[in-house]
Formats: C-alpha cells, sequence, structure tokens
C-alpha cells in the first residue's frame, strides 16, 4: 500500500488520525507545526514526540521533503540552490538580497512547457508540476538561508523561477495559502508576485478567486507579431485576451499589477516599440513597467542591448508618465538571474 503524504491532510485529518490511533489531539498540532513551521524533513526531526509514535507516523505516512542539492554563491550574494524532489527531480530556487528586501525567486514546475525563446527553462520539458507542500519547501528553505546569511527573513516571494505558475493553478494558490496562514509562515499576500507568460483563462480565474497576492505579465513585446515570435503561447492568448484579462482581474481584486520587459538588442527597444508599450500600458491599470536587462544564454539568439539604448528607451517611457524601474540582473555570474535557470552544474 502507497503511503500517504502527510502534509496532504488538512489539520482536522491529522487530529482525527491521532485519536483513532488513541492519541491526545494536541499530538497533531505538534506534528503540524513540525511540519509547518519548523521545517521538519522526517519523522525523526520530530524531538518531542515519543520514538514510538514516530515510528507509527513513519509506517503510516511519508514526508518527502525537497533536499538541497548544489548551492552556488554569487559575487553580489545572491545565492542559487539546486533542490532533488523525492522521486529525483531537479528545480531550482534563488535567494536575491538587495539594500531594502530579500526575495526568494521559487519555481512551480520541473521543466516547462511553453518554450519561450529567451529563457533556458523554455528548453527543458516539463516533467512534472510541483505539489504544493515542494513549493513551500523552496521558500522554507530560502528563508533559512536568508537567516542564516543576513539574520534577516524573507520580506518578498516572486514565482518567477521554472515552471508557468497558472499552469499549475491548484498547487500555486496552496502553496501561497500555506505560506500565508498563521500555521505556516504568516507572510503578507502583498509581498507576494506570481508571474505569468500570460494564461489568459488563469488570469481571470484568479480574479474569480479573490487573490490578494499581486501579479505580473511577462509581456516582453507589445504587439502580437513580436510576441508570437519569441512567446508561442501569444497563439492562444494574444494581448487583447491578455488586457481583457487583467483588466477583469484588476476589477475583482484591486491587486498591483506589473509588466516586465525584457529588452532584446535590435528586437523591443526602439522607440517605436516604446511607443506601442506605452498604449498597452494605459489599456490597462498596471502600476509599472519592469524592464529587464537580457541575460544571455547558450542556445538563444538575442543580445543584450547597448546601455544608451537602454537609457532612451526608459527615459522616454518616463516622458510619457509611465511607472517604469529598471532591473539590474542579480547573479549572472552563477545562471541565477532572470531566464537563466536551467539545472546546470
Amino acid at each position: 500500500m502507497e503511503h500517504k503524504n502527510i502534509r496532504h491532510l488538512s489539520l482536522a485529518e491529522t487530529e482525527h488520525f491521532f485519536e483513532e490511533m488513541g492519541e491526545k489531539k494536541f499530538r497533531a498540532k505538534q506534528v503540524y507545526e513540525w511540519i509547518w513551521q519548523k521545517n521538519a524533513m522526517s519523522f525523526a526531526d520530530m524531538t518531542n514526540l515519543s520514538k514510538d509514535l514516530r515510528q507509527k507516523l513513519g509506517e503510516t505516512f511519508v514526508l518527502p521533503a525537497l533536499t538541497v542539492d548544489t548551492i552556488q554563491h554569487s559575487s553580489d550574494g545572491t545565492i542559487k540552490s539546486r533542490f532533488k524532489t523525492h522521486d529525483g527531480h531537479l528545480i531550482e530556487g534563488v535567494l536575491i538580497p538587495t539594500t531594502s528586501r530579500f526575495t526568494a525567486c521559487v519555481s512551480s514546475q520541473i521543466g516547462c512547457s511553453l518554450s519561450c525563446k529567451f529563457c533556458a527553462t523554455g528548453y527543458i520539458d516539463r516533467k512534472r508540476n510541483l505539489d504544493f507542500d515542494e513549493i513551500y519547501d523552496q521558500v522554507a528553505i530560502i528563508n533559512q538561508q536568508c537567516e542564516k546569511t543576513n539574520d534577516k527573513k524573507l520580506s518578498n516571494i516572486v514565482f518567477m523561477g521554472m515552471g508557468e505558475p497558472l499552469l499549475n493553478y491548484k498547487n500555486v494558490l496552496k502553496a501561497v495559502e500555506k505560506i500565508t496562514s498563521p500555521d505556516g509562515m504568516a507572510m503578507s499576500p502583498k509581498r507576494i508576485t506570481v508571474s505569468t507568460a500570460g494564461v489568459s483563462k488563469g488570469i481571470r480565474q484568479l480574479g474569480d478567486d479573490k487573490v490578494k497576492f499581486k501579479l505580473a505579465l511577462s509581456l516582453h513585446a507589445a504587439n502580437d507579431q513580436k510576441r508570437h515570435e519569441i512567446m508561442p503561447i501569444n497563439d492562444t492568448n494574444n494581448i487583447k485576451s491578455l488586457v481583457d484579462a487583467l483588466n477583469y482581474f484588476y476589477k475583482q481584486t484591486n491587486n498591483e499589477i506589473t509588466f516586465e520587459y525584457i529588452l532584446f538588442k535590435n528586437f523591443n527597444d526602439s522607440l517605436d516599440d516604446a511607443d506601442e508599450l506605452i498604449k498597452l500600458y494605459r489599456q490597462v491599470p498596471a502600476d509599472l513597467v519592469n524592464l529587464i536587462e537580457y541575460n544571455p544564454i547558450d542556445f538563444a539568439k538575442f543580445e543584450k542591448p547597448e546601455e544608451e539604448k537602454v537609457e532612451a528607451f526608459m527615459e522616454y517611457l518616463g516622458k510619457h508618465r509611465v511607472n517604469v524601474r529598471l532591473r539590474r540582473s542579480r547573479g549572472k555570474d552563477i545562471d541565477a538571474a532572470c531566464g537563466q535557470l536551467a539545472n546546470k552544474n
């Protein structure tokens, strides 16, 4: 018989199990705390339970926690972790420290099915979705790293690692629920951003579910022809459908929306491109355009524009009352920057 993952039980179900076993109900709360607050990686870690009880748990349940496979430290303080799942798959997560915030960038899938041309993960086949507890583990481990290296807890979480979060909808929402729950990390949902390559149906669903976290759209081109060229998802989720979905999401939630826009040399970095972006920005209640430095990867033909071109693009947006920010890449020397996650050694 296959053992059940104990983390997939609610507190009430865990209590019921202990009562059936003739154990005190409060033991369930202790186990729950070990799992969700003290990040126990095995039943043996649960030291305030009797040896006998730990053995019984081990005979009934499994606790398939993520383990750290390798860690790389960047010269700028960024830490990239490669995690191993219980069934031997590898995923990556990144701790990005700046002077004002400590952000965990986490993955939602093993590989990705969207094949965006500029992203290293897009060249890896999707193996499977991550379970909500595997997503939670990434945050918990990165938080421990943050406390150890910076003496601070994480301040922010971004779902911008490997995979498309809205194609693993249920697990991403359940992970956020656990991360924000008083039983878990009790983090404010306003400090969490979920980034999507543009799944219109999923964006609308987020609105219907009245989520509390922020949303980022990986736009990278403001017309369908160019977007289709670099992001095949645009075939089925064109810009008009995304504009409609984002407006619906905002109407339902009033949550912050950001456009992410990677600048590619001689592709989307002209002032004409900026004009198209401005038009689009005005159709959606977006708070911010995040301009992102392109980080070259082995198999893509794109290049980073010259600094003057980036400055001119940014200045032009600002002049047209677009709230714009340039996101400098961090962790480039360890392939931990935006679009570089590919399980390389």
